[in-house]
């Protein structure tokens, strides 16, 4: 077998005006409106309980309304093989499910800020897997949309570019509803208006995500893999055991299947109690926001267009090395600010560390992610099965995060998820020992 042809090389020019193509701008906006719910159910919602008096293992706990970022693939093959009702028929299948979950998330993001965690906490758990539900489904869409989308010379492009409108979009809905909220405090608004209002306008800002998919086209049809001639429940279960089943036969599965899941776990189980941290330790929301949302936000940028500089520039075995020894390292950090306390400069430093690593070890893993779903028409079906099981980190697997930091304190605590990052590298180890990333390593070459 020949070695493809080295790609071309491309002017700085040339390198930047692939960002001002329509389509990676469209899958940019997508970003936005994909990122803009997780911090509803995660980090704000965390400060929010926080501030509302409730105990920290409780607020760990809630990291489990998280589950259908983890169980999403079950649903998936409906957006594959179902249309939605009108919409898909005006719109076309990928941008009719967009614009239907975008709808659905500004109505469950207002219901969500109507409950008041001091009344019915039940309530605010329904009202966060509400959320959750949703952003999961519409992140299906959204993944199948930029990969059918995008020409191949694109998809690196849409896949940072993309990755950092995801940031912007969990800024808007951090330290975007945190400054509302304290500036609605100053004004003499009650403890829970502020929050409910910070809700709302959260709600307000999947208009971009709506705006983006009716400017879009839809994508041309992946290859026909089932009769669409067929009743919907036989093209669901032809879809779902085509993509399921492709991806077990190949060589390592369920090796790769446990890769997927662990290699960003570390990172994810310090961060579903960095809020919680920041806070407990003496910062306030103001603090958090500017540095935490805000600088972090810059780190992290930065961090996004390194790590798709390291996949262009280095083989994708070694970028997956690189990233997971940066995230292990990162976590030591915030140990370090633990035994600082309320320093701003070592807050500033620990945000940094941690979100320029965090951003490399990201973008890594969705060029690997991506890479795996070499099959075009399974596409959103395997991309959904593997990132849920990247999910299954931050969800389950983080859940009892809070009990351990109770148990062991702030510096012990943030050395064991440092820790957490070993399974995963000796996975990595041992697919590359069997040659599991020489045909990936030529896709994304």
């Amino acid at each position: 077998m020949t070695a493809p042809d080295p790609a071309p090389k491309l002017s700085t020019a040339d390198a930047l005006a692939v960002y001002l193509k329509p389509r990676v701008l469209i899958v940019l906006l997508l970003g936005f409106s994909s990122g803009l719910p997780l911090a509803l159910s995660g980090s704000t919602l965390a400060v929010w309980l926080t501030e509302s008096n409730i105990d920290l293992g409780t607020i760990g706990l809630f990291s489990l309304v998280g589950l259908p970022y983890t169980f999403k693939f079950l649903w998936a093959p409906l957006t594959d093989a179902l249309d939605v009702p009108l919409l898909s028929r005006r719109l076309g299948r990928r941008r009719g499910w967009l614009v239907f979950t975008q709808l659905l998330l500004f109505v469950t993001i207002v219901f969500l800020g109507f409950c008041d965690p001091l009344r019915s906490l039940p309530l605010i758990v329904f009202g966060a897997v509400l959320v959750a539900t949703a952003s999961a489904t519409q992140d299906i869409v959204v993944d199948a949309f930029r990969v059918e989308s995008l020409e191949t010379s694109e998809q690196g492009a849409g896949m940072a570019g993309y990755v950092a409108a995801y940031r912007i979009g969990m800024l808007a809905s951090g330290a975007g509803v945190l400054v509302l909220v304290a500036l609605l405090e100053r004004l003499g608004v009650t403890h829970s208006q502020v929050w409910m209002w910070g809700y709302i306008a959260a709600a307000f800002g999947m208009a971009i995500g709506i705006v983006a998919t009716l400017l879009a086209t839809e994508p041309d049809a992946p290859p026909q893999v089932v009769d669409h001639s067929h009743a919907p429940l036989r093209r669901l279960a032809e879809t779902a055991t085509g993509a399921f089943g492709e991806f077990l036969a190949r060589d390592s599965a369920i090796a790769i299947l446990l890769f997927v899941v662990l290699y960003k776990f570390c990172d994810a189980f310090a961060g579903a109690l960095t809020a919680a941290f920041v806070i407990n330790i003496g910062f306030d929301k103001a603090t958090y926001a500017a540095v935490v949302k805000g600088v972090g936000l810059a780190a992290a940028l930065i961090g996004g267009f390194a790590g798709g500089s390291l996949v262009r520039a280095l083989p994708l075995s070694t970028s997956l090395w690189i990233g997971g020894f940066v995230q292990m390292v990162s976590n030591l950090t915030f140990s370090w600010l633990a035994v600082m306390g309320t320093s701003l400069p070592a807050l500033t430093i620990t945000i940094i560390v941690e979100n320029f690593t965090g951003a490399i070890g990201t973008v890594i893993f969705v060029a690997y992610l991506s890479a795996l779903c070499g099959n075009r028409a399974h596409t959103a079906t395997q991309y959904a099965l593997l990132t849920a099981l990247a999910a299954v980190g931050r969800t389950t697997l983080a859940s009892g995060g809070g009990f351990i930091a109770e148990y062991s304190g702030w510096v012990t605590f943030f050395v064991i998820t440092a820790l957490s990052a070993i399974p995963s590298l000796f996975l990595l180890w041992w697919l590359q020992a069997r040659g599991h990333f020489k045909a990936l390593e030529t896709k994304t070459g």
